[in-house]
């Protein structure tokens, strides 16, 4: 922690020796986050840059170094949401609401590649999945950021648990049928 403050404070006295220690100290973790949403490693980096110039050029705006960490994680996850609006084609699927399905108490697959999942869901389920769980946004928040109805941010949600709960049926049912053949 003592790093983080030292490197901090240099930071805002524009140090460049401080800023790349800042970089290197959150730039995995932040390109993990911006992957999550744009599902694209290369997008994901352009947006890491893009975001470490924007903390950079702004940092005097955050006061205090504990904070530092969520203020950067925000200003990723905007300039992701920012980068998906310029240059995908989220197509929102039908905004009934989805549905009720039965939730399964059976086992998952002990593994599960979080990657994996994240890359075949789709665009739009993802983006508003990783903002109401991982962000903790309301359903009133992300209609705000996203410019669409609070029924359709609950819609898609909704059809992003349908989506996962299937998902992970599937790779268990396929984890099932490969040991079926080993035997």
């Amino acid at each position: 922690m003592k790093n983080l403050e030292q490197n901090f404070l240099l930071a805002k006295k524009q140090d460049r020796k401080g800023q790349k220690a800042l970089y290197e100290m959150f730039s995995p973790k932040m390109l993990a986050i911006a992957n999550s949403y744009v599902n694209n490693l290369h997008d994901a980096e352009d947006i890491l840059l893009g975001a470490f110039m924007k903390c950079f050029t702004k940092l005097n705006e955050c006061r205090d170094w504990k904070s530092f960490p969520f203020w950067l994680r925000k200003i990723i996850v905007n300039d992701s949401i920012t980068f998906i609006r310029k240059n995908k084609n989220i197509l929102y699927a039908d905004v009934e609401i989805a549905d009720e399905y039965s939730e399964n108490d059976d086992e998952y697959p002990e593994e599960i590649n979080i990657e994996e999942v994240f890359s075949k869901m789709p665009v739009g389920y993802r983006l508003i999945f990783n903002l109401y769980v991982f962000e903790e946004k309301k359903h009133s928040e992300i209609a705000e950021v996203l410019n669409i109805s609070e029924g359709t941010s609950k819609s898609q949600l909704s059809k992003a648990k349908k989506w996962l709960a299937e998902f992970l049926k599937a790779k268990e049912n396929e984890t099932k049928h490969t040991e079926t053949i080993k035997i």
